[in-house]
């Protein structure tokens, strides 16, 4: 079967796409049949280890001294099961499905073995399986973060970033918890963000939100540019900082923060296995749209990944198999 590969860190150039021996399924397990997963900042990170200040040894520990540690990267897809374990009794063959593998990634293959409690969901008949890969990574981030900020409606939220994976699922997703949000992002983006709920939209080139003196309850980062000494004073009394992207720094500091009467989040976003059964019905529903910014057939996986690495992607970057 196809499988995308790394032995070495660097450029979207150490990605070979190869056959690699096809999986069974152990008796918890679904095999699932790949028919597209995505390139995530994630997946830009494990490859290059381009990570925030202080966490490049941590980096290495995790993904892999010498060299990755997890050969395959991906860490979302959807596709049709093709074989089950003797135990599942919750899915069946020919079930469409996504799936969230987070840190363990090993998404960019053609077939994959999952087990059936974890991480897997049926894909709702109204998105297609492009839409379904890339539906996890920037919705799990986004309503785990969400859930630790204690969102409430009526809440004030900013978030920073709107355009991107997980900003696009943030602005979404506070809506549908029922806050008034508020979208930063670039001029070319400004109309996108509003069309998924945005109550107000920022353009961060002709604006700077931390000067226009007002203030929010929840503050969302997704891109590393909202530190708490720049954020603060836009903060309500309470309010909370949330640090998608977070340096060492911002995580030593972060307690102090607690001194001034806000609170800063920030480290794992804090994943459950039901967070999939909540996307689905948002997307069911319509409150959660996936925004697609390029597909990419799985030989051209090194451009998929060259868009992620440009930093202008809108929304989410899918490959398909």
């Amino acid at each position: 079967m196809k499988a995308v590969v790394y032995s070495r860190y660097g450029s979207p150039d150490v990605l070979e796409l190869t056959n690699i021996e096809k999986p069974v399924p152990k008796g918890d397990e679904v095999l699932i049949h790949v028919h597209a997963t995505s390139v995530t900042s994630g997946d830009w990170r494990a490859r290059s280890l381009n990570v925030p200040p202080g966490f490049g040894l941590l980096a290495r520990l995790v993904f892999g001294l010498m060299g990755p540690r997890q050969p395959i990267l991906g860490t979302e897809l959807a596709g049709v099961i093709d074989a089950i374990g003797d135990d599942v009794t919750t899915l069946k063959v020919g079930d469409e499905v996504f799936a969230f593998t987070g840190a363990a990634m090993g998404c960019h293959t053609e077939y994959k073995c999952l087990r059936a409690s974890g991480a897997v969901a049926l894909k709702p008949a109204n998105i297609t399986h492009q839409e379904a890969a890339a539906i996890s990574f920037g919705g799990t981030t986004a309503l785990g973060f969400l859930r630790r900020a204690e969102i409430k409606r009526g809440n004030t939220v900013l978030v920073n970033g709107a355009s991107g994976g997980v900003g696009t699922a943030a602005v979404q997703i506070a809506r549908h918890f029922g806050a008034d949000v508020t979208g930063v992002c670039s001029t070319v983006n400004v109309d996108l963000v509003r069309s998924l709920g945005a109550s107000e939209v920022i353009d961060y080139t002709k604006e700077d939100f931390t000067q226009n003196g007002k203030v929010y309850d929840i503050i969302f980062d997704t891109v590393g540019t909202a530190p708490f000494s720049r954020s603060k004073r836009s903060l309500s009394e309470g309010g909370r900082l949330v640090l998608v992207l977070a340096s060492l720094s911002d995580l030593v500091l972060s307690p102090f923060a607690a001194m001034s009467g806000k609170r800063v989040i920030a480290g794992p976003a804090g994943v459950r296995d039901d967070d999939l059964q909540a996307l689905a019905t948002m997307a069911e529903t319509g409150a959660l749209k996936i925004v697609i910014d390029e597909t990419f057939p799985v030989e051209r996986v090194a451009d998929a990944h060259r868009r992620v690495d440009s930093g202008r992607k809108r929304g989410n970057v899918v490959v398909t198999l």
